[in-house]
């Protein structure tokens, strides 16, 4: 029999809650974590020896398509060896899997890249969670790259070509279109604005024009031509949208510090890009006067070599549309919350060398300003409201709103289940009574 120790804080469910891994006979019962109030359990079963690694492990980091299954390996077992032990015990085959660690937030993480490496070296632990992941891990110091197109965006209204006017001018703008769920503009750049290319194995000594150079040999290529890695630009992928903006063609994919599991996002271009480290790239889009709602976007280089200020973007943005400062309003959007937040015009009445005093970073709280943000822009000319907001907006909140709900019920039904265990069968340990502290202090005259 094996003794398995039930994690405190699930003592009050059933025995099929979360329990700590299997315990050695040899431990002692500090070594074995054991508290006051710890639910102990007898499995069936040899219990691991004092030399052996009782893991979790799954195929995948869905927990809904592959449940975690158990594994009692020796500490000196290799990766390889482990892995195929696990393959063994899960039904697959084939050379073409390798094992991740778990990240924080329950996904593969960091590759166990040293197959000849034993277990105890790389400090894999007892209760250690491993991921069989597929696909043959790269060769030492090269780097197995995701690669994205990132689809244009064609923006149409009510589903039509239209002529509309901006500050007086004709402009020809294409329908706006919504992602499959109905929710989301390819303005916002959530996922379906991504179309997955294939997967690239290329030293991480190579510069970041290599990778491009080979990206335009990859299928599912944007319909434009590509003549040059100059004419495209590159994003590491973050939450389904593109993240930080990698700039310079001439520097090492290494020198990025990219990490085991980045995925790169392309971007083709009408012309060539070459952003300086000062340039601040932005997606700007005009209000529609009476309606909630948006222009497509269009790319702002902003130079922010002098200063970041909200009076100095107001200025750039003001000069791109070519409208009057103090007719401008602007604001930052912030897609995972669905919210706009204004960028304060109260720079306007102060004097320049109060402002160049008060005036702090954009790139700084609570704007954190970075490549790739949505920037709003009101006309004040033709609309004068301060509202920000989209109908998308209000929809996604809802949805929001509603998602957390459903939630928050299925957590109170799963505790309804839940058998009651007494007190005295739990052994809780109760707080003493809190008493009044009394403190004397001396006279000193």
């Amino acid at each position: 029999m094996s003794l398995f120790n039930h994690h405190s804080e699930a003592a009050a469910s059933d025995v099929l809650g979360f329990v700590l891994p299997e315990v050695p006979e040899d431990y002692t019962v500090r070594e074995a974590e054991l508290k006051m109030g710890s639910l102990l359990g007898l499995c069936h079963g040899k219990a691991p020896a004092s030399t052996q690694l009782f893991l979790y492990f799954m195929v995948g980091s869905d927990q809904n398509a592959s449940p975690e299954m158990e594994i009692v390996v020796e500490e000196t077992a290799s990766v390889k060896e482990c892995l195929n032990l696990m393959l063994e015990k899960s039904g697959l085959s084939g050379d073409n899997w390798h094992l991740r660690r778990i990240d924080w937030c329950y996904e593969a993480g960091e590759a166990l890249s040293q197959e000849n490496a034993t277990l105890k070296e790389l400090n894999v632990c007892r209760g250690d969670t491993l991921v069989i992941t597929e696909g043959k891990l790269p060769a030492k110091g090269f780097l197995k790259i995701p690669v994205w197109w990132l689809k244009p965006s064609s923006h149409k209204k009510h589903g039509e070509n239209a002529q509309d006017q901006v500050n007086g001018m004709t402009c020809k703008m294409d329908a706006l279109q919504v992602s499959p769920a109905g929710d989301a503009p390819e303005y916002l750049h959530t996922d379906t604005d991504l179309c997955y290319a294939g997967s690239l194995e290329i030293a991480g000594e190579a510069s970041l024009e290599d990778l491009k150079m080979q990206a335009m040999t990859l299928p599912c290529c944007p319909e434009q031509i590509v003549p040059l890695p100059s004419f495209l630009r590159a994003w590491t992928v973050d939450s389904k949208r593109p993240g930080k903006l990698l700039r310079n063609n001439k520097q090492r994919l290494n020198d990025y510090k990219l990490g085991a599991r980045v995925e790169i996002c392309l971007e083709a271009l009408q012309k060539e890009e070459h952003l300086g480290p000062q340039e601040l790239l932005l997606r700007v889009q005009m209000g529609i006067p009476g309606e909630r709602d948006y222009y497509g976007s269009t790319d702002l280089v902003w130079d922010i070599s002098k200063e970041c200020t909200t009076w100095a973007l107001r200025q750039r943005v003001a000069s791109h549309y070519g409208l009057p400062v103090d007719k401008t309003e602007i604001a930052k959007y912030f897609p995972e919350r669905l919210e706009w937040l204004p960028i304060s015009s109260w720079t306007q009445q102060m004097s320049k060398r109060k402002r160049k005093k008060k005036q702090e970073s954009l790139q700084s709280a609570p704007y954190h300003l970075k490549d790739g943000d949505i920037i709003g822009v009101k006309n004040l000319l033709l609309d004068d409201t301060k509202d920000f907001s989209t109908v998308r907006d209000d929809v996604g909140k809802e949805k929001q709103r509603q998602l957390a709900l459903g939630k928050k019920k299925s957590r109170q039904a799963e505790r309804l289940q839940e058998p009651v265990f007494s007190e005295e069968k739990l052994n809780i340990k109760h707080r003493k009574p809190e008493v009044a502290l009394s403190i004397n202090v001396g006279v000193f005259r």
